[in-house]
């Protein structure tokens, strides 16, 4: 997907743990003028999409909170088998995100959230809350640890599930899109 992205955007992977760094990242980005400020012009020309996997859905949940503090929005959150921390709550989604979506397993020791709502749903659309049940059906998750394989099962298929990838591809590509140029006809004489 990094190869045939959009030109200007700008793709990076940061662990759950690396939340505050991601979040210093993405206003370094912001800041085009390099001033160290960022004008309400930098913010409002900000496309951010976030997904994550596991602890990683919690922490797109907790830094859409951080960019909404700072006034920055986000065009789409993405989680996948969202699974939160202590103290944290993943399960509303903040009003600068403009559209969310979740996808999650029921079943094992370790399985995801099954619904997200949206702090206001006036500004934040939620695209759905997806089951993917794999009791009947294995994912091939070849190279992955015998405890995950004995003990969490479904939660390590999400992490392998080509179908559920696709899905979540597709939603980032859609809102990866440029925005059609703003045409206006000039008045005729």
């Amino acid at each position: 997907m990094h190869q045939d992205a959009p030109k200007g955007a700008h793709i990076e992977v940061f662990e759950n743990r690396h939340r505050k760094t991601a979040y210093h990242r993405i206003l370094h980005l912001l800041d085009t003028d390099h001033d160290g400020v960022l004008s309400q012009e930098e913010k409002a020309r900000a496309r951010i999409i976030l997904f994550g996997q596991s602890w990683g859905g919690s922490a797109v949940v907790m830094l859409a909170r951080e960019l909404d503090r700072a006034g920055i929005p986000v065009l789409l959150t993405v989680q996948v088998d969202s699974v939160a921390k202590p103290f944290e709550h993943d399960g509303v989604i903040p009003t600068n995100v403009t559209a969310a979506a979740n996808f999650y397993q029921p079943h094992g020791l370790v399985h995801g959230r099954h619904s997200i709502r949206a702090a206001d749903d006036s500004r934040t659309q939620i695209l759905g809350n997806y089951l993917f049940d794999y009791k009947g059906t294995r994912v091939k998750c070849d190279g992955m640890p015998w405890i995950e394989r004995t003990l969490i099962p479904g939660h390590m298929h999400t992490e392998c599930d080509p179908h559920l990838w696709d899905q979540v591809e597709s939603l980032v590509r859609q809102r990866l899109e440029p925005e059609p140029a703003n045409l206006t006809a000039a008045p005729q004489p």
